[in-house]
């Protein structure tokens, strides 16, 4: 997607200031700005992780939620939906002159990841309904014509077993 942007908020964790059993993240950090013809974020992702460092690697896992307005790749009416993550995991190794550690874009690309290839406003959408029109081949109207012209009054029509139309003498 063109348009993804950080848009400036970061979700920052300091490995070393966890406590031992790990620590619960809540909030929302509007970090995914995606504004295209068919998709428009809106809102901030909302978070609820579990962090946790194991040696020197932090272990994050969660849910995330972020709202979208789409257009129906069946019917192409704007309708609003949630992507939803309710099994977010991720790994960051802790470097020693850093301990903290920048979540934002493995948040950002796993909600841009979830996104519907086909958004489909309700499963049950019937997509644009299209008059349909009966569709006559004209160039047998020529045949038939002929064919009832050239019949005699006294002729019979017979119905044979191909079920087509044959003419007695």
């Amino acid at each position: 997607m063109e348009n993804i942007d950080e848009i400036g908020e970061k979700l920052v964790v300091d490995a070393y200031r966890l406590d031992r059993e790990g620590e619960t993240l809540e909030g929302e950090v509007d970090c995914v700005d995606v504004h295209e013809e068919f998709v428009d974020a809106f809102g901030g992702v909302r978070y609820r992780l579990n962090a946790r460092v194991f040696g020197t690697e932090l272990l994050v896992r969660g849910s995330l939620e972020q709202d979208f307005s789409y257009v129906c790749s069946r019917c192409g009416k704007d309708f609003d939906d949630t992507v939803k993550l309710g099994d977010f995991t991720a790994s960051f190794e802790i470097d020693d002159k850093s301990p903290e550690v920048d979540l934002t874009n493995e948040i950002r690309e796993s909600i841009i990841l979830a996104l519907p290839t086909f958004p489909v406003c309700s499963e049950t959408c019937p997509g644009v309904v299209q008059e349909t029109k009966t569709f006559t081949d004209d160039r047998w109207n020529v045949l038939e014509r002929l064919r009832m012209e050239s019949r005699q009054p006294g002729d019979q029509v017979d119905q044979g077993a191909s079920g087509s139309a044959e003419k007695r003498r």
